[in-house]
């Protein structure tokens, strides 16, 4: 593999050993230069045969990418004298060797985010059974009494899932254990309601993993920090197997994270952490926090470098970039977020680059003031992909969002038009499809009586698309529809399912038809009746059977059958889970998959890693989180309004902050804050309610801000930014935005 490298990444490649800080902006070749250094470690033949290389990274689709590029530098077909881990993975190296160690079996099992998602749902469902009114004095106190009925059904169980999910993550970090934690709350000198309802979730959850023999990722970082301080021998030998550690994506390391490699590193030894504090945007979702990084780069680092140039952004996307770095720093009206961002600026690079940057065009840039409705601003962003794909068809080109559900909005709009696009989100359209078709007949089977259900089910059924056929054939007089109303108005529905010689709803029902329309819907309905019967006499099987059984009538295409198999796995799990599970529960299972609501990963090639080059011409669809580390010649990038990008303004809204919440109180940072409240050793640290939550707002705000420099610095040639006043058509334009229009109507300005 050739690799020219530019002076700043030269300086990268000239090192020899020791701590080694590299701070590198968007685009400047950060992981091609990692893995240059690494196989160029590799070459020198410093390493014995029994030493490797680690290199760690954040994703599982880096290790790919990382083992494909220095596999091309060595040009060796096989992995030799390297090892590439993410962090869950390597602590899992860790724990293997020596399980018994850290009180595992020998054969421990580590459950995913997934199983893991549902153990946590089966003790928070548990603590709000035998809990019904513990957080009632935290609801407003002014909802009616039919809003109360939906919170206690739909919107606590959610939301008690995150606040849950972040204590016990917390508490991991922290290295504290429930019969630790609950030493501490004993003797608290007052009480500490959220964090005792966080460690009875946190108690369960862990029965729950000790009667599988499993650990989760967090348990993972733990343990192997614990093997590594109690076990001097072990730690030798892992620092003497690895000589060398180059650390990727170090912006998002967590404490723990941080302690493992700095171990194994040693006092003296050879560790190389590279990273962009400006792209730490996992914050709200782990306890992973960029001031790790920047605290290494000040104060650990024997030696910091930049890698400041990149060749990704055409300037004027760069310039707009910077500009958003120095309003941040110097003139963001809350000053406690002004560190935010941090230097060094992105520079273009030099004009002999074998790198280049895209030429300029500052026309390619547009920040588009105009006030839209969530509806009309989608129309606004698919109409301008109508005009420029036709004449763009080997372009790349991506719609960034905020949100999975306004992803998932967008897509539907596209198809409609039939413009070709690929998906970036929680879930693929078509797994979701699936999930809804099979959700919709476990409902039905769920209320068998219910005239409305089956008229779903047989919609269902016949829905290939992401809205049902509208004929039941080319020259049929009859509507999908039409015969799914009559269903509807079914007076009894076994009179359709079992009809006798007495009573045959169909045969009536045909009656009311004229003749070309009776025979079309007797054959239709016929064959639909007999599907029911055989989908109610699956309803003994176990769950998973059942599924699969339902995907035989409703899909044909390989793709979808196996993805039914993945959704039987799922559903088999979330029955070991919850034994007492009815079909209703693992129908409302599918639709949390249907809506977006969870992640599910269906069968892709994307799946390991995902390159925009493969989907040119097609619009790619993505969070702005999954699209860091791509890039695209064109970015539309959406929603960039006071609800997605809070600034701290009297007028922003929270999404952490949830309407029926009393006071505004982030109910997960607070739960956070009692848990801090539980391990201080003085008065000054004591929990005061509300201080949390305002201080959930300025993280939120850093993050977000950051997020806002990621989604810019996707693009290479054009960037389009809009916003939309929100659902309730409430909210304004981001701060954030509004700062960056002027700035570049005044750089317009001046030339």
């Amino acid at each position: 593999m050739t690799f020219i490298p530019r002076p700043s990444q030269q300086a990268i490649l000239e090192y020899r050993g020791g701590k080694m800080g590299v701070a590198a902006v968007p685009g400047s070749g950060k992981t091609h230069t990692l893995s240059a250094l690494a196989a160029q470690l590799i070459r020198q033949g410093k390493l014995a045969e029994d030493q490797e290389v680690l290199i760690v990274t954040l994703v599982n689709s880096a290790v790919d990418n990382f083992e494909r590029r220095i596999k091309g530098f060595l040009g060796l077909p096989v992995p030799l004298g390297y090892r590439v881990r993410t962090l869950h993975g390597l602590a899992h190296d860790i724990v293997r060797e020596k399980p018994a160690a850290v009180g595992l079996e020998e054969h421990f099992a580590i459950v995913d985010e997934r199983e893991a998602a549902l153990i946590l749902r089966e003790a928070v469902q548990a603590y709000l059974h035998t809990n019904p009114a513990h957080l009632e004095s935290y609801l407003q106190a002014d909802i009616s009494a039919q809003e109360r009925n939906k919170i206690y059904r739909q919107d606590l169980p959610q939301l008690l899932e995150d606040v849950a999910l972040a204590f016990i993550r917390t508490a991991k970090d922290r290295r504290l254990t429930p019969e630790q934690l609950r030493a501490r709350l004993n003797a608290a000198p007052a009480p500490l309601p959220l964090a005792e309802m966080g460690l009875t979730i946190y108690s369960d959850y862990q029965r729950a993993l000790a009667y599988r023999g499993a650990v989760d990722f967090d348990d993972l970082i733990r343990l192997a920090l614990d093997l590594l301080e109690n076990d001097a021998e072990y730690l030798e030998r892992l620092r003497y197997r690895w000589p060398y550690i180059l650390e990727d994506e170090a912006q998002d390391s967590s404490e723990l994270q941080e302690q493992i490699l700095r171990l194994l590193a040693g006092p003296a030894g050879n560790w190389v952490r590279v990273g962009d504090p400006n792209q730490a945007i996992y914050e709200t979702f782990t306890t992973a926090s960029p001031r790790h990084l920047l605290a290494f780069l000040a104060s650990e680092a024997q030696t910091r470098r930049e890698l400041p140039e990149s060749g990704r952004s055409q300037p004027a996307i760069i310039r707009l970039a910077n500009g958003l770095i120095d309003w941040v720093r110097t003139a963001h009206p809350e000053p406690a977020v002004r560190d935010a961002l941090t230097l060094p600026h992105i520079r273009p690079a030099p004009p002999d680059d074998p790198q280049p940057n895209p030429p300029e065009d500052r026309a390619g840039v547009r920040l588009v003031g105009r006030k839209y409705s969530p509806a009309t601003e989608i129309d606004a962003v698919v109409a301008s992909l109508e005009r420029w794909l036709p004449e763009h068809p080997e372009a790349t080109v991506a719609v960034l969002v905020p949100s999975n559900q306004r992803g998932a909005a967008v897509i539907e709009a596209l198809r409609k038009r039939h413009i070709a696009c690929v998906e970036l989100l929680a879930s693929t359209s078509s797994t979701r499809l699936a999930a809804e078709r099979l959700a919709t007949i476990l409902e039905y089977l769920a209320e068998p009586t219910s005239a409305p259900r089956l008229a779903k089910a047989y919609l269902a059924w016949q829905q290939t698309e992401p809205a049902a056929s509208e004929w039941v054939d080319e020259t049929s007089p009859l509507r999908r529809d039409d015969l799914a109303s009559l269903i509807r108005k079914c007076p009894q529905v076994e009179t359709f399912i079992a009809p006798t010689l007495a009573r045959d709803w169909l045969s009536e029902v045909a009656q009311t038809l004229s003749a070309e329309e009776r025979a079309i819907a007797l054959e239709e309905l016929e064959t639909f009746r007999r599907l029911v019967r055989r989908w109610q006499g699956a309803t003994l099987l176990p769950v998973d059977q059942l599924i699969l059984a339902l995907g035989q009538d409703l899909f044909t295409s390989p793709a979808d059958l196996a993805l039914t198999h993945k959704l039987a796995l799922l559903l088999d799990q979330a029955a070991r889970t919850h034994p007492a599970w009815q079909l209703s529960e693992f129908a409302a299972e599918l639709q949390r998959i249907a809506r977006n609501e969870r992640r599910f990963i269906g069968f892709s090639l994307d799946d390991s890693g995902f390159d925009p080059e493969r989907h040119r011409g097609k619009v790619v669809v993505a969070t702005i989180h999954k699209a860091k580390g791509l890039e695209w010649d064109r970015v539309y990038l959406m929603s960039v309004n006071n609800y997605d990008f809070p600034a701290a303004q009297p007028n922003d809204r929270y999404i952490a902050e949830k309407w029926f919440i009393r006071n505004g109180l982030n109910l997960q940072a607070e739960a956070l804050a009692q848990l801090k409240a539980a391990l201080a050793t003085g008065e000054y640290e004591w929990y005061r309610e509300g201080e949390a939550t305002q201080e959930a707002r300025l993280d939120y705000v850093r993050e977000r801000l950051r997020l806002f420099y990621v989604g810019i610095t996707r693009a290479r040639k054009d960037l389009i930014i809009t916003w939309n006043n929100g659902r309730y058509g409430d909210q304004t334009q981001a701060l954030a935005f509004v700062a960056l229009q002027g700035w570049w109507e005044q750089q317009g300005r001046s030339g």
